[in-house]
């Protein structure tokens, strides 16, 4: 792969906005997701990730080290995955896999207190629940009722 074809994960700068503003997503899958102009709020414990394909911001999601990540697993270290979604026009491209595979080289240089992302998915959300399969997440066989149904819980340790 050249470089210039790269995708790279970044916690989110302000001159990502415009795009992020411009984000579409279609009707069914907005429902499993936010939109990342709701999604920018940034605190210590709350860091949006822009997926980037040629400095572009393509994809997004935000990594939380909230107490939020209790509700999801007991592991102190661990945080949660929330909001991934890549921008309608830019999918079918691959970048949610090629960004999800670069996860565990990212928290292990920005966090490196994390030893494993957690993330709930929709059981009837199945494209987003193979992405994940394919970049090496595995259902935990826990599962919660989130505002639209049945979760289910999957985590990536970090090694």
């Amino acid at each position: 792969m050249n470089t210039l074809d790269e995708v790279v994960l970044q916690k989110y700068k302000p001159e990502h906005l415009q795009w992020l503003r411009a984000f579409e997503l279609p009707k069914e899958q907005e429902k499993f997701t936010a939109l990342p102009i709701k999604m920018l709020e940034i605190t210590k414990e709350r860091h949006p990730i822009v997926i980037l394909h040629n400095n572009e911001p393509v994809g997004f999601f935000v990594l939380h080290s909230s107490d939020k990540v209790k509700e999801y697993t007991n592991n102190p270290r661990a945080m949660l995955l929330t909001a991934l979604s890549i921008n309608h026009s830019k999918q079918g491209r691959g970048f949610a896999n090629k960004g999800m595979k670069k996860i565990q080289s990212f928290v292990t240089q920005q966090f490196p207190a994390c030893n494993e992302i957690i993330l709930a998915v929709n059981h009837k959300n199945v494209p987003a629940q193979k992405l994940y399969e394919k970049v090496g997440f595995k259902d935990t066989g826990t599962r919660k009722i989130g505002r639209i149904g049945e979760q289910y819980i999957y985590n990536f340790i970090i090694k």
